[in-house]
């Protein structure tokens, strides 16, 4: 194919090494407002697959270490709404691997020698590894005995979490592109391990490996104050609500503590993207002062050099992206208009984000503060309706801050595809405005397919609830655990805890 050295082709004129080119604006825009669905669509699913799977082999780890079958009712009814999430995640993300030829021809062309083979490498370590044991932990029940399920299930927890591994490897790499050279039109390989543990990379696989243990841990919160709401199986669900509550205490801080420290990488590597997370237009103020005030909440003006509005306190700025008083922090003034990334959606998806991850900690603490003083009974949990409600709703809440934390992360970056090597407009591809829009118009189509039938099943297993009633599998000690033992012939359901 001609296309690539036409686009990417080395000119002298070309400042950045990269021949210039005049694309079909508005075709462009709607592949790059195409590929922000893809992604906005496919993030949802992965992070819950990663986080999810590393708490059902905690789970079923306990059922085998203790033989409590209360543990095992558990794994086999969240391993149903695994199951789903996992089919949409797989379906989406074959979809976003396709749509990188199609939407993005010339940059998956000249990004071959390393985006490509990282996402080589995504497949055979971790994709096929995967699949390899997500069959037997599927279908293994009964079949193959309690150890080596348990063998089949760690597995795909590990075999998900490299998938993720590598995925932000790529995606830090276009951050913070080191370890690669442009030359005759593609990023050729001048440091494999410069490249591989780029300086984005090193807290931001990290980051999202927590976040998405984050949203396993809101998920199963959600679900089980559902029904423990709704008092069906109320004391196995009250069981699973207090231990994700707990869990959430340690891992909601830590989040917060591995965001602040991406955000030093992000104010040292990209200051122009950090500008405008925080709507900081004017390094100095007019009497030559360092200006350490953070914009609270703002709107820019027509012009776009400033804020027309804002509230701002004095100093906490410094303090967030320094750690100290009044340290200096560039703003957009200090980089060239054309390198300049939009501030809107960065500055307003970044408070979004760090709310809705302040609220997690909150409810974290509430939890916490409830099993302290006793109340996480069966008999008392259920009165405190605004709690259970309230656990329900933070179910949403990581998914909001995936969402917003990516769109940071991805417009952030702009103008630039590749950071400082590749503008985005020479890694899209340029289609008429017919076939964007109706790649377009597909892609919207097929996601919101899969999001409905995601949400169909998801109904449907928790309309079933668990399964109380089929034995639990062979291949260990059947009988039932001290604490599990029917008493006064109540049902397996409303046993004490």
């Amino acid at each position: 194919m001609a296309l690539a050295p036409t686009v990417l082709k080395i000119s002298p004129t070309s400042k950045f090494g990269l021949g210039i080119v005049t694309p079909n604006a508005t075709a462009d825009f709607l592949g790059r407002l195409d590929f922000a669905w893809i992604t906005t669509l496919h993030i949802i699913y992965p992070p819950l697959t990663i986080g999810l799977a590393s708490l059902l082999f905690l789970a079923e780890w306990r059922w085998v270490a203790t033989d409590r079958e209360h543990w095992y009712r558990l794994v086999r009814f969240f391993e149903r709404l695994f199951i789903v999430n996992f089919a949409a995640g797989v379906a989406t993300g074959i979809t976003m691997e396709m749509a990188f030829g199609i939407l993005y021809g010339p940059f998956s062309q000249a990004s071959g020698p390393f985006f490509g083979q990282v996402l080589g490498y995504e497949t055979i370590t971790a994709f096929m590894y995967e699949a390899g044991f997500i069959g037997l932990m599927i279908f293994g029940w009964g079949k193959i005995g309690r150890g080596m399920h348990l063998f089949a299930t760690f597995n795909v927890a590990l075999s998900s979490s490299l998938s993720a591994m590598w995925i932000m490897d790529a995606n830090s790499w276009m951050q913070t592109p080191t370890g690669v050279e442009l030359k005759d039109g593609y990023f050729q390989i001048s440091d494999w391990l410069a490249a591989l543990f780029n300086p984005d990379v090193i807290l931001g696989f990290p980051h999202m490996l927590i976040a998405a243990i984050e949203v396993a841990l809101c998920f199963v919160i959600a679900v089980s104050a559902w029904f423990v709401l709704c008092r069906r199986h109320a004391v196995l669900f009250q069981r699973s609500l207090k231990y994700a509550l707990l869990a959430l205490l340690v891992i909601a801080p830590l989040q917060i503590y591995l965001g602040d420290g991406l955000g030093l990488i992000v104010a040292q590597d990209q200051p122009a993207a950090l500008a405008a997370m925080e709507g900081h237009y004017h390094t100095y103020n007019q009497d030559g002062s360092v200006d350490t005030s953070w914009e609270v909440v703002g709107w820019p003006n027509a012009k776009g050099d400033d804020m027309a509005w804002s509230i701002t306190i004095p100093h906490v700025l410094s303090l967030l992206e320094t750690h100290t008083w009044d340290g200096k922090v560039p703003g957009l003034d200090s980089v060239p208009p054309q390198n300049r990334p939009p501030v809107l959606v960065p500055f307003y998806a970044f408070r979004v984000m760090a709310a809705a991850g302040g609220a997690i900690m909150l409810l974290a603490c509430w939890g916490a503060w409830l099993v302290l003083r006793g109340r996480f009974t069966v008999e008392r949990i259920v009165r405190h309706r605004l709690f259970l409600w309230s656990a329900i709703l933070c179910g949403f809440l990581p998914y909001i801050a995936i969402w917003c934390g990516w769109w940071v992360r991805e417009v952030g970056r702009q103008p630039w595809l590749v950071y400082g090597l590749m503008r985005t407009e020479q890694g899209v591809s340029h289609m008429s405005v017919t076939a964007a829009a109706l790649w377009l118009a597909g892609y919207i189509y097929f996601e919101l397919i899969v999001w409905g039938s995601t949400w169909y099943f998801f109904a449907k297993v928790m309309r079933r609830g668990p399964d109380m009633d089929s034995p639990v599998v062979q291949g260990g000690n059947q009988h039932l655990g001290e604490l599990d033992a029917p008493h006064d012939g109540a049902p397996s359901y409303v046993r004490p805890i």
